[in-house]
C-alpha cells in the first residue's frame, strides 16, 4: 500500500471515561469483533486482553494505558485504553497527547460522572476530535436522551444522535441507524459477531422520525447542499451525510453519538464503523509543530514517511528488568538498529528493536513511519515526554504536561539489606510514571514516596513486592504542603567568602511580592546596573529558583511569589556566577522571611454520589471535615454534592462514607488548588 495510502487508512484512538463507564468491555469487543483476540476476556472475570497487571485483574480497575492495534474495513486501528481512576489521570494525558481521535464512553445509568468531565476536557485541551458510545443501555435506570442531555451541558460539547437504542432497560432490543434509518439487531448465539438490518418497527418510527429531522437539520446548518436538499423535502444520500459529519467532527463542531451494551455485544460494530467513517487518520489533522534547538523558530513537520523523522516519548515501562519506551512517530520513517537524536538532553541513542504492542505481547517490526505508534527497546535516557528526531534535521516537540502530587508517605524495607534494591526500584517505577516522585527527607532520613492518591501509592506498594520483590512497610501518608507570603519585602545580601585561597564577591538586592493563587512564581528583572552580565543574570534566577523548593517556614516548596531583581553588586576578580547564584538564593530566603510567609495545604474538589435518604448526615460529615459545600444536584436516584476540602481530612473518607450510606454512597476527588492552611 502507497505511504499517503496507508496513512489515511490509519486510526490512532483512545478510550476514555469514568472508572466503570465500560471501556474495557468495549476494547475487548473491538479487539474481538475485528479478530484481533479470539476469545473475550472479561474484567468481572479479571480475563480482560487489556488489564493485564496483576493489580489490574485483582481490582477490576485499568491502572495503566495499554497499547493495541487491529483491522477493520481495510483500515488499521491502534488503539490505546486508558484508566478511568482520578489517581492515573497521568496516564490519559499522555495517551491523549499523542493521539489523533477518542471514543468517549458514558454509562447510560450514571451518565457524564466527574472523571469523565476531567478526561474529556483534557481532550479538548489537545484539540482532540471525539466521537460517544452511551453503554450499559440494557442497565436499570438507563436513560439514553438525559445522558445526550449531560453531555451538551456538563462538557459544553454539541452531540450529534446518529443511534438511538431501540427499547432500554430489559426490553433494550438493538439500536436504530438514523443515518440509514434502519434497525439493527444483533444475534445472540454467536455471541454478537453478527447483526442484521431490519426495517424500523412501527413502535420506534415516530421518535427515529424526530431524531433523524434533529440529525439533518443540524447538519444543514453546515452545509448549504444538505440545506437546498432539506428545505426543498428532497431526498438525501446517506454519504453526503457522513461527509458532513466527518469534516464537523474533525473541526471539533459535533461529537457523534453512538449507543449499545457492550457486556451483551450490542452496538460495538456500528461504533468500529463509525471510527472509520467518522475519526481523522494523522493526515486529516494539523501537522506536529515544534521548535529548533538552535534557532528557537518554530517549524511544522507533516505527517508523511518522507518527511524528516519525529517522535515523541510518551511513556516507559520496565518489563523483566528492560526498560521500553512507547513512541507516537509523526514524520518521517526509522529502521531498528538505526540511531535518533534527543535534542532536550543532546544525546544520541540506537533503536535496538522496534515492536508493536498487542497489551503486553510483542511483535517484532523492521521499520516504523509517520502514523506508527511503537514501542522501542535500547533507549537508556530517554523519559516520558522527550522527543526523538534526525540529527541533521533536529526539532522539540511540546512536551507534556504532568500533575504534581498530593499525597505522601514514608516508606521502608522490611530487610534492612533491601534498601538498595528499594531505590532502585523506586527509581525505575518514577521513570514509568511522572506523577510519582521518591526523595529521601534530609531531616529525618527517611524514604518518602509522593502520589496523585492513596490508591496511586497503595499499587506502588503492591508493585514493589511483586514485580521488584521488595517488601515494605509504609507509614500513614502524608500531605504534600507549600508556602507562600502574605506581603512585600525587601532584601539586599552580601555574599563575601574564600573558599580554597580564592575571594568570592556578590550583592543582590531583590524584592518578593505575593501573586494571586495557582498563578505560579515568576522572576523579573529591573535592575538598571550596567554591570549586569547574561551570566550573572542567569546566575541569580537559578539561585532563586532553587532557594523556591524550600521556604523559610517549614521548608515545603513555594509557589506564587514574584521576585524582581533590584540592583547588584560586583567586584572586579572576585565576582563570579557561583557567587550570584548562592547571593540570591540568600537573599530570597531572608525576604521570603521578612514577608510574612504562610502554609498552603491541597484542597481538593470533592463529589459525592449518595441517595437522598443519607445527604444529611454526609453534609454533615463533611462540614466537620471544613468542607465548603458547592452544590447539590439531583442525578435520577441519587444526590449529586461538590465540595472543597482539604485533604489532609479526607484519609480514609471512603470508609467513613460506606458506613454513612449503607455502602451505597461513592465519591470521587481530583486536586482543586492551594489555599491558607
Amino acid at each position: 500500500m502507497p505511504s499517503g495510502q496507508k496513512l489515511s487508512k490509519t486510526r490512532n484512538i483512545g478510550i476514555i471515561a469514568h472508572i466503570d463507564a465500560g471501556k474495557t468491555t468495549v476494547t475487548e469487543r473491538i479487539l474481538y469483533y475485528s479478530g484481533r483476540v479470539h476469545k473475550m476476556g472479561e474484567v468481572h472475570d479479571g480475563e480482560a486482553t487489556m488489564d493485564w497487571m496483576l493489580e489490574e485483574r485483582e481490582r477490576g480497575i485499568t491502572i495503566t494505558s495499554a497499547v493495541t492495534a487491529c483491522q477493520w474495513r481495510g483500515h488499521s486501528i491502534n488503539i490505546i485504553d486508558t484508566p478511568g481512576h482520578v489517581d492515573f489521570t497521568i496516564e490519559v494525558e499522555r495517551s491523549l497527547r499523542v493521539l489523533d481521535g477518542a471514543i468517549g464512553v458514558f454509562c447510560a445509568v450514571g451518565g457524564v460522572e466527574p472523571q469523565s468531565e476531567t478526561v474529556w476536557h483534557q481532550a479538548d485541551n489537545y484539540k482532540v476530535p471525539k466521537i460517544a458510545f452511551i453503554n450499559k443501555l440494557d442497565r436499570v435506570g438507563a436513560d439514553f436522551e438525559r445522558v445526550l442531555d449531560m453531555i451538551k451541558d456538563r462538557l459544553g460539547a454539541s452531540p450529534l444522535a446518529l443511534q438511538i437504542p431501540m427499547g432500554v432497560e430489559d426490553n433494550f432490543e438493538g439500536v436504530i441507524d438514523l443515518v440509514s434509518m434502519k434497525g439493527l439487531v444483533w444475534d445472540d448465539e454467536l455471541l454478537g459477531a453478527e447483526y442484521e438490518e431490519i426495517p424500523i418497527p412501527s413502535g420506534f418510527m415516530e421518535e427515529a422520525a424526530r431524531y433523524r429531522d434533529l440529525l439533518v437539520e443540524t447538519l444543514a446548518d453546515r452545509n448549504d447542499d444538505i440545506m437546498e436538499r432539506y428545505l426543498a423535502e428532497e431526498p438525501i444520500e446517506a454519504g453526503e451525510l457522513q461527509r458532513t459529519i466527518r469534516e464537523e467532527t474533525i473541526q471539533l463542531r459535533l461529537v457523534p453519538v453512538f449507543c449499545g451494551a457492550a457486556l451483551r455485544n450490542k452496538g460495538v460494530q456500528p461504533l468500529l464503523d463509525g471510527i472509520v467513517d467518522y475519526l481523522p487518520s494523522p493526515v486529516d489533522i494539523p501537522p506536529i509543530s515544534g521548535h529548533v534547538p538552535e534557532t528557537g523558530n518554530e517549524e511544522t513537520r507533516p505527517s508523511e514517511s518522507r518527511a524528516p523523522f519525529s517522535a515523541l516519548a510518551f511513556k516507559v515501562m520496565m518489563g523483566q528488568g528492560r526498560k521500553m519506551t512507547y513512541l507516537r512517530i509523526y514524520s518521517g520513517t526509522v529502521k531498528t538498529g538505526e540511531a535518533v537524536y534527543n535534542p532536550a538532553k543532546n544525546v544520541s541513542e540506537k533503536l535496538a528493536r522496534l515492536l508493536r504492542m498487542h497489551s503486553n505481547k510483542r511483535e517484532r517490526m523492521d521499520s516504523a513511519s509517520a502514523g506508527d505508534i511503537v514501542a522501542a527497546m535500547g533507549l537508556k535516557l530517554t523519559t516520558t515526554g522527550d522527543t526523538l528526531c534526525s540529527r541533521d534535521k533536529p526539532i522539540l516537540l511540546e512536551p507534556i504536561r504532568f500533575n504534581e502530587p498530593v499525597i505522601s508517605a514514608a516508606v521502608e524495607p522490611k530487610r534492612v539489606q533491601d534498601q538498595d534494591k528499594l531505590m532502585a526500584s523506586l527509581g525505575k517505577l518514577s521513570d514509568e510514571d511522572p506523577t510519582f516522585k521518591f526523595r529521601i527527607d534530609e531531616e529525618t532520613g527517611q524514604t518518602v514516596i509522593s502520589g496523585m492518591g492513596e490508591l496511586h501509592l497503595e499499587i506502588i506498594a503492591g508493585r514493589l513486592k511483586r514485580e521488584f520483590l521488595v517488601d515494605t512497610n509504609q507509614g500513614k501518608p502524608q500531605v504534600v504542603y507549600r508556602e507562600t507570603i502574605s506581603e512585600a519585602a525587601e532584601h539586599e545580601e552580601i555574599f563575601r567568602r574564600e573558599l580554597a585561597g580564592q575571594e568570592h564577591f556578590a550583592g543582590v538586592r531583590i524584592r518578593t511580592s505575593p501573586l494571586p493563587r495557582g498563578t505560579g512564581s515568576r522572576f523579573t528583572d529591573k535592575c538598571g546596573n550596567p554591570d549586569l552580565t547574561e551570566v550573572f543574570l542567569n546566575a541569580v534566577r537559578q539561585g532563586i529558583r532553587e532557594a523556591e523548593s524550600a521556604g523559610a517556614l517549614m521548608g515545603y516548596p513555594v509557589i506564587d511569589i514574584e521576585t524582581t531583581l533590584l540592583d547588584i553588586q560586583v567586584k572586579e576578580n572576585l565576582s563570579d556566577e557561583m557567587a550570584f547564584k548562592v547571593a540570591a538564593a540568600m537573599a530570597f530566603k531572608s525576604a521570603c522571611a521578612q514577608a510574612a510567609p504562610i502554609l498552603l495545604e491541597p484542597i481538593m474538589e470533592a463529589e459525592v454520589l449518595v441517595p437522598e435518604e443519607f445527604i444529611g448526615e454526609v453534609i454533615n460529615d463533611l462540614n466537620g471535615r471544613q468542607g465548603k459545600i458547592g452544590q447539590i444536584t439531583i442525578r435520577g436516584s441519587v444526590q449529586v454534592l461538590t465540595a472543597s476540602v482539604p485533604l489532609s481530612k479526607m484519609f480514609g473518607y471512603s470508609t467513613t462514607l460506606r458506613s454513612l450510606s449503607q455502602g451505597r454512597g461513592t465519591f470521587s476527588m481530583q486536586f482543586s488548588h492551594y489555599d491558607k492552611a
